[in-house]
């Protein structure tokens, strides 16, 4: 055992050293800090009053020198770099589904429809214990990885629904992820147009998409990035070339490494430069789908709604490392064409909890459209034209967080089985349901101010202040309490709007979600307006 321990300590140490030393110039200091580790990492291995684990040690070490970074810089292992190409590639063999694993289970988030899994009547919520003859809880790896496997072999998969137990076989196939999931003309002459993801296939599926709606009479386009999370740079570049002309700046990148600032502009002539163009964002477009909302309206080339973005304004690469693994590293910052960086967050700067401070509005930097419109850096894209119900608060994000949302409406599912989906929405007598099942499952989550207040009776403990304050802090408590609950009644409508999606999705898939969006979702509606009134559409634009 000492004597593997030795052979891993070495080839670590190599391994460390080929990858740091390829793209820093500071060698010596790099070679000094490495020498250092080797040293404790071999005599902390070979001297250890018990037995230990150097792969483990090594993750752990790994994953808290990269805590200290952005939380897109990460080390991925065999497995974590092929589920990466699988992203990009948009195809795998495996059940169809979307799923969460847990230490004990896999938890269904959604069933692709026609794919094994739906076939097999799996739904959303249902819990995966038993895969063929492996017990989950018993698993100590990736149970996710047992899903998958050769096309046309079979898989028989024990799992729990309700309460009950159940089983069913299935056979494997080619799962294709589309990037545009759905397009559709409405109203005569509006093309709908959404994109989920920025992988090898999104500005195909966008070109083909545009394409088929103007043969189909599209005069105007809605294109809907909200949760998009974004992927390939390239691709952004290539779906935002779609509706901006050649030679254009799109974005530019900007990092202390000089082999990394670099210019991206549209390289064809695109499809359509003239087309009145509505893009929906939310909170959760982020990355790549901050580039294209962000060129089309620095370019005041389409209107923009929704709410604020997520502001990822960070660019990653891929870096190969030894033995199949790849750290993924934050290599620039990138630019929308006005000039404007509009990363949110500040990792080199932290409060005193650790957390990167987030950039106030306060000093928020102006910078101007190609017609002179106003917009600003450092929070994300801020829509044109923003809409309460696309927005993302703390409290709502905290019901994703802790599976709130989804846990109900799993049971809402079941409850309700022969609900008409169609002009389905969470209306008063729902929304109180949902409450009380907030209640009886404990829901409780944790604000800034009351992490500030829990930090400040800690100081009053050490300095003995803590009895003199302790009714006023049990009163500030109270108080926030309080806020909490009006905190639910306040951003209400965009909570209904989540519980309303998630639920019209469970009955008729993602598809389904998206024809429903058309004749009941705020924001489309906002879209539709805007884009019908050729008058407004230019005022807002600054379009003479």
């Amino acid at each position: 055992m000492r004597y593997k321990k030795r052979i891993i300590t070495g080839i670590l140490a190599v391994g460390i050293l080929s990858i740091t030393t390829s793209f820093k110039s500071d060698f010596f200091e790099i070679a000094k800090q490495i020498e250092i580790f080797t040293t404790l990492f071999k005599e902390l291995n070979m001297n250890y009053v018990d037995e230990t684990n150097p792969a483990k040690l090594m993750d752990t070490a790994i994953e808290a020198m990269l805590e200290d970074l952005d939380p897109y810089t990460k080390f991925w292992n065999e497995q974590e770099v092929e589920q990466a190409r699988i992203q990009n590639a948009g195809e795998y063999t495996g059940i169809g589904a979307h799923v969460k694993t847990t230490q004990d289970k896999i938890i269904l988030r959604e069933v692709y429809q026609d794919y094994p899994a739906d076939k097999a009547g799996l739904k959303a919520g249902d819990e995966i214990i038993k895969i063929d003859n492996i017990t989950l809880q018993d698993f100590d790896e990736d149970a996710g990885e047992l899903l998958k496997g050769s096309p046309d072999t079979q898989v028989k998969l024990t799992y729990l629904r309700q309460g009950e137990t159940k089983t069913t076989t299935l056979t494997r196939e080619k799962v294709s992820i589309n990037a545009v999931p759905f397009y559709q003309l409405t109203d005569g002459d509006i093309g709908y147009i959404v994109l989920t993801k920025f992988n090898k296939k999104a500005s195909a599926e966008v070109a083909g998409a545009l394409q088929e709606l103007k043969k189909q009479g599209a005069k105007k386009i809605i294109l809907d990035l909200r949760n998009n999370p974004g992927g390939l740079l390239s691709e952004a570049i290539n779906v935002s070339n779609i509706f901006i002309e050649k030679g254009a700046l799109i974005t530019s990148t900007k990092s202390v490494i000089e082999k990394y600032n670099k210019t991206y502009f549209t390289q064809k002539a695109a499809l359509d430069t003239n087309i009145p163009i509505a893009v929906l964002i939310n909170g959760r477009s982020a990355s790549a789908s901050e580039i294209v909302s962000g060129s089309i309206q620095d370019l005041d080339r389409g209107v923009v709604l929704g709410a604020r973005s997520f502001g990822k304004g960070l660019v990653q690469r891929p870096k190969k490392l030894t033995y199949g693994t790849q750290l993924k590293v934050t290599i620039s910052r990138y630019y929308t064409p006005s000039g404007r960086c509009i990363q949110a967050l500040d990792y080199q700067h932290r409060d005193k909890e650790g957390n990167a401070i987030r950039t106030q509005e306060d000093n928020y930097k102006e910078f101007l459209t190609k017609n002179g419109r106003k917009v600003y850096d450092g929070g994300g894209i801020l829509p044109d034209i923003e809409l309460k119900t696309a927005a993302y608060s703390e409290i709502t994000k905290a019901l994703e967080t802790e599976d709130i949302i989804f846990n109900y409406v799993t049971k809402f599912y079941y409850e309700n089985p022969q609900l008409d989906p169609k002009k389905f929405y969470v209306d008063e007598k729902i929304y109180t349901d949902f409450l009380s099942y907030l209640k009886d499952n404990n829901f409780a989550y944790t604000t800034k101010t009351e992490k500030s207040l829990q930090n400040t009776l800690k100081t009053a403990k050490k300095e003995g202040l803590d009895k003199n304050i302790a009714q006023e802090y049990q009163t500030l408590l109270a108080s926030i309490q309080q806020a909490k609950q009006h905190e639910l009644q306040e951003k209400s409508e965009e909570i209904k709007q989540l519980l309303t999606d998630q639920i019209v999705k469970r009955y008729v898939y993602e598809k389904g979600l998206y024809a429903y969006y058309l004749t009941n979702n705020d924001v489309i509606k906002k879209a539709k307006e805007i884009l019908n009134n050729p008058t407004e559409y230019k005022k807002i634009l600054k379009t003479n």
